[in-house]
């Protein structure tokens, strides 16, 4: 049985270190990409406080899929260049969204969304997808949240035979 106990930190640096290590225990012991990625989504889902949603996009025959995640329900596809999520997938960078309202092509699936970070997955040169995580508070993510989601990710792929999900897209082609 999995502890659902809410994370409690002194810091935020605390914080991220005790979720990460958290992480490793929910997919340590199981191999299925589906319900490792469903417990990702949740895990950060039920710890961060003020998101209103966290999940994944893979890429699939060059477009973001919609993966494992929690809230609202949300847009199904996504091409790259698009919206912050397709953003960091053409850049192969974070993208850190203070204001999505004044982020050029933003994506509206939730309107109560008013700042996004994004992660691309990207393991031994290939982009699989996205972590996405939205924020009803503007500026609620800053670089500590991005150095420690980026390490989420490195987890992530530790874990995460991608290829089985996703065919990707090489760094290279971008």
């Amino acid at each position: 049985m999995q502890e659902h106990k809410k994370i409690t930190a002194p810091d935020k640096e605390t914080f991220y270190k005790i979720l990460n290590v958290r992480l490793e225990g929910l997919l340590a012991s199981e191999s299925n990409w589906l319900a490792n990625l469903s417990n990702a989504a949740a895990h950060l889902y039920t710890n961060l406080d003020t998101i209103n949603w966290s999940g994944f996009y893979l890429l699939n025959e060059g477009e973001l899929i919609l993966g494992p995640f929690q809230g609202k329900t949300a847009c199904t596809r996504i091409k790259i260049g698009k919206g912050v999520c397709g953003a960091a997938v053409a850049q192969k960078s974070t993208q850190l969204v203070p204001d999505v309202h004044l982020f050029p092509g933003h994506i509206a699936c939730d309107c109560a969304s008013n700042s996004e970070i994004v992660i691309p997955i990207i393991k031994d040169g290939v982009i699989f997808g996205v972590l996405d995580i939205d924020s009803p508070i503007k500026e609620r993510f800053d670089e500590i949240d991005q150095k420690y989601l980026e390490v989420f990710v490195q987890k992530l792929n530790k874990y995460i035979d991608w290829n089985f999900i996703s065919k990707g897209i090489p760094v290279v082609e971008l």
